[in-house]
């Protein structure tokens, strides 16, 4: 049979475990014809039949579907308000051993940020960041830890002298960050998500989420982080319905699970 799109939704979820139906169709849908076309399938099941015989196709378009545009310290009005006014509450209300999570943290950007940030405050032997993601390629970039100049362009200078090593055009992330976060797959969509984070980051990744979805994850998210914890989303996001879900607005981009 010719697979139409619905078709291809569903294959797709029984071979990658993501929903497309998550994403924002006319979006998703166009950026996967295009991949498609570049590589020269005649249609969604000629394609499918590439998925599933040849492991580079399939660990590409897994990549390709997870859209991984990060950097440092993205937004940095956001990440100076974190250095001194949402690290230093976080460690007055649970102390230095905090337990934060980077969800959807593509090539490592984010959680060897919040190391650099976290380190300011605390000693780098008491950090520890969960970080996940549902692509293993970016996963494997972000345990190499090799970024180029526009990657780090906003960290600080004292953290990018302290921490980073030029290679060649590149600059290596230092093993002493590296050793502080924990890398591993995970779905937002279909996975449980653990419990008693103190901060919990995810940016700039759910605007690709039909409303729905979205929604599904703030809720996870609320029930994921401990009384008194943090979320810290994206400035391309907004929980319109925040107060519904019992968060409270700490900031532009910060909500809080209010104690009891």
């Amino acid at each position: 049979m010719v697979y139409d799109y619905e078709k291809f939704k569903s294959v797709v979820l029984q071979l990658t475990k993501i929903d497309l139906n998550a994403y924002k169709e006319k979006q998703m849908k166009r950026r996967i014809d295009s991949l498609i076309a570049k590589n020269g399938y005649k249609g969604y099941e000629d394609y499918v039949e590439a998925l599933k015989k040849n492991k580079p196709v399939f660990e590409e378009f897994v990549n390709y579907l997870t859209i991984n545009v990060s950097e440092f310290y993205r937004n940095p009005d956001q990440w100076n308000l974190l250095d001194k006014q949402i690290i230093p509450d976080l460690i007055s209300k649970f102390g230095k051993n905090l337990k934060i999570w980077s969800a959807a943290c593509s090539t490592g950007d984010e959680p060897y940020s919040l190391v650099m940030a976290l380190s300011r405050h605390i000693p780098l032997s008491l950090i520890r960041i969960a970080a996940t993601d549902i692509d293993k390629q970016v996963i494997a970039t972000a345990k190499v830890g090799l970024y180029n100049a526009k990657s780090i362009a906003a960290v600080p200078e004292d953290l990018k002298k302290k921490y980073f090593t030029k290679i060649g055009l590149s600059y290596q992330i230092s093993n002493d960050v590296k050793a502080r976060v924990d890398f591993k797959e995970h779905n937002l969509l279909e996975n449980n998500y653990a419990t008693g984070y103190h901060m919990i980051v995810c940016r700039n990744v759910l605007i690709y989420f039909t409303e729905e979805a979205k929604d599904k994850v703030f809720r996870k998210f609320y029930a994921s982080l401990a009384p008194g914890g943090i979320l810290f989303i994206g400035s391309t996001e907004q929980i319109i319905n925040y107060k519904e879900i019992g968060f409270e607005k700490k900031g532009s981009f910060y909500y809080e699970k209010p104690r009891k």
